[in-house]
């Protein structure tokens, strides 16, 4: 590399030094990710593309990216060269000749291939593996540029190991050297079968057997854990420990390691785990043994969602009483996330504060507290717990879907394809329902026994019919309850199977089924906030009304920030309005229409409450924004969606006269 003036370090913590000398980079994120970019990127770029991946409608992007340029000029032009350039047809690039890029010396390196570099080159390589790409810059931006530094933070990583394992490669066999530089290999890579085969046989080559048992015994958990193969790891201590020639065995292993790397994140196929530790008592003998039944709970109806894998009470209890912290649980069970919880008891309130941590990067996603009104039975734990096993899965599903959303589409399990299908899925348009199907599919394809993406199919062929998505009805409905069924076929005890079959059933006009269907949903997990909303939904259009309230109501308690709240909230206005409670129903839809993702029927249900209660003018605007996402939209459109009874049907017939909206 020589000595050149100037260097970018993108891997890890991102800096730029001149003759030695770090330079001041502004702390915007944006720079720091154009930065990146455009060094990266082997072609110039135009504006506009940068204009839209790096700002989510913006008041003024172009602004915006001329202040961001600005500031890297100012970081790296000099007075003998320009390094920000504009290309003929106005595209931009960076002139990086003379420059060292840490992440493309690594990249470049690992390409030409590194058995044929000096120890000198590869102790320079070496030096510049710091990191992660752009480690801690979380742009707030367009998922191509979150797929954009997914891809290269994968492919630095693969290439990041090879140069580890190249450099490992090179040190004495036999030495406390070579296992100093294996462990620094596998540190970046933990489930690179070449690293840990390289860890054993440096480690039986230094007298150090039980070391390399030791190794195995946790490779063996945290592959199992990761549902990747782990039997060649004991085949491989078995030869090492018999060999006379481990230095020449470990070497060739490197080799080939090193010239054909990894991908360091294997493609798996599983649920995602939950720990519940004890919960802590903070009241004393005032509370007494109830802390643990709260916890049982919480542990008992996170399994009856099916779609988490919980450990036992009894593990969890074993380890609590052994006064094993949270982290260390983690660790020895290799969960994915970890809930604690202290529970504290306040004249007649008790107040439990709950903390999800993300074990596999000891971070903290998501910490409430929860309050309820005591009574002498206790039968107010029923309540308290399913608001608290409610958020928890939500939280989890919401991480996971983030998760997903960053991962390149041909890398994706049947867990991530699921959860990649359930954000676009909750967008309510035409264009996100058709991704979310492909990904269900895709889902139902890598595992089709797992059968959330089978119900998940099902509710966008529910959407189609229900969103005047598709021309052809009959056939969406028909797909709708078919798939629906593949979902109770795969598990028949996940409440998510039962909630799209009512909701089919609910189509095809089978009211009493379609309830019976609801009932077992939350029978099978009474935490489960979309079978109560569903059940709502039904009631509140042709059943009993004060019922749907009271479903309402629930589904609103256990999942405050659910996406289909604009739904809770319409269905309690339709039931109000069928109680002759006018106003009420009004101020309901109201809120309704003014929630995230809020589509065409809820406008028009805000719109005719609101006709009903004689705020006819607010009415005429509700109709405007509905016509505005559906041209020509009228009453007929939403009662042909709907199941109203007759009365109910007429009711809004008559509303919509009022305000023109026929």
């Amino acid at each position: 590399m020589g000595t050149p003036s100037l260097r970018v370090k993108l891997l890890g913590s991102v800096s730029i030094r001149r003759d030695g000398r770090e330079l001041s980079l502004p702390r915007s994120r944006k720079v720091r990710a154009l930065l990146a970019f455009l060094a990266l990127e082997p072609t110039p770029t135009s504006r506009s593309r940068l204009c839209d991946l790096l700002w989510d409608v913006p008041n003024d992007p172009r602004g915006e990216l001329r202040w961001c340029l600005s500031k890297l000029r100012s970081v790296l032009d000099d007075a003998e060269r320009k390094r920000v350039v504009t290309t003929p047809g106005s595209l931009l690039r960076l002139d990086l000749e003379g420059v060292v890029v840490d992440a493309l010396e690594v990249d470049r390196a690992a390409a030409g291939g590194l058995e044929r570099l000096s120890d000198e080159r590869l102790g320079e390589l070496i030096a510049l593996v710091g990191g992660e790409l752009l480690d801690g810059v979380a742009v707030d931006a367009s998922a191509e540029l979150d797929a954009w530094t997914a891809g290269w933070r994968r492919r630095l990583a693969t290439a990041s190991a090879a140069v580890l394992g190249a450099w490992a490669s090179r040190a004495p066999p036999g030495s406390e050297e070579r296992v100093a530089r294996v462990d620094r290999w596998l540190v970046r890579a933990p489930l690179d079968l070449g690293a840990n085969e390289a860890m054993i046989h440096a480690l039986v080559a230094c007298g150090r057997a039980r070391d390399a048992e030791d190794h195995v015994t946790r490779a063996i958990r945290s592959f199992e854990q990761q549902g990747a193969d782990w039997q060649p790891l004991r085949h491989v201590l078995e030869r090492a420990k018999a060999s006379h020639d481990v230095a020449s065995a470990v070497h060739a292993r490197v080799a080939l390691v090193s010239a054909a790397p990894r991908d360091p994140e294997p493609r798996v196929s599983r649920r995602r785990s939950v720990a519940v530790m004890p919960f802590t008592d903070a009241t004393g003998a005032a509370y007494g043994g109830h802390v643990d039944g709260l916890t049982d709970d919480v542990i008992t109806r996170l399994a009856k969602l099916r779609v988490l894998f919980v450990i036992a009470r009894g593990t969890m209890y074993a380890l609590g009483e052994r006064g094993v912290s949270a982290e260390d649980a983690a660790r020895i069970l290799g969960v994915d996330y970890v809930v604690s919880g202290v529970v504290r008891r306040k004249d007649t309130r008790v107040q439990v504060d709950i903390e999800l941590v993300d074990a596999r990067d000891a971070r903290i996603v998501w910490t409430d507290r929860f309050e309820h009104a005591a009574d002498e039975t206790f039968s107010f734990l029923d309540a308290l717990v399913n608001r608290i096993v409610a958020a928890i899965a939500e939280e989890i599903e919401s991480e996971e879907c983030k998760r997903a959303v960053l991962k390149p589409p041909t890398s994706l399990d049947a867990w991530e394809a699921y959860h990649r299908g359930l954000w676009h899925m909750y967008k309510f348009t035409a264009a996100d329902n058709a991704v979310a199907a492909k990904l269900f599919g895709a889902a139902m394809e890598r595992d089709p026994t797992f059968a959330r993406p089978w119900a998940g199919l099902s509710f966008t062929h529910f959407q189609n019919v229900f969103l005047n998505l598709s021309p052809d009805r009959d056939r969406e409905i028909a797909l709708a309850t078919e798939t629906a069924a593949q979902s109770l076929s795969a598990d028949g005890r996940d409440p998510a199977a039962h909630w799209a079959m009512g909701r089919a059933l609910w189509l095809r006009g089978a009211i009493p089924e379609s309830v019976s269907a609801l009932e077992r949903c939350v029978e099978l997990s009474p935490n489960f906030a979309l079978g109560h909303y569903t059940l709502g939904f039904v009631e509140a259009q042709s059943g009993d009304p004060r019922a749907a309230i009271a479903a309402s109501t629930t589904s609103r308690e256990l999942s405050p920030f659910d996406p289909l709240q604009f739904g809770m909230l319409a269905s309690r206005a339709l039931a109000h309005l069928r109680l002759g409670e006018l106003e009420e129903g009004a101020d309901w839809a109201v809120k309704a229409a003014g929630r995230p993702n809020a589509h065409a029927h809820i406008l028009a249900i805000a719109a005719s409450s609101l006709a009903l209660a004689s705020r006819r003018d607010e009415a005429r605007e509700l109709v405007a924004r509905t016509r505005a996402k559906v041209p020509g939209y009228g009453i007929d459109d939403l009662l042909r969606s709907f199941r109203f009874d007759r009365d109910a049907e007429a009711l809004l017939r008559k509303a919509a006269r009022t305000i023109g909206f026929v």
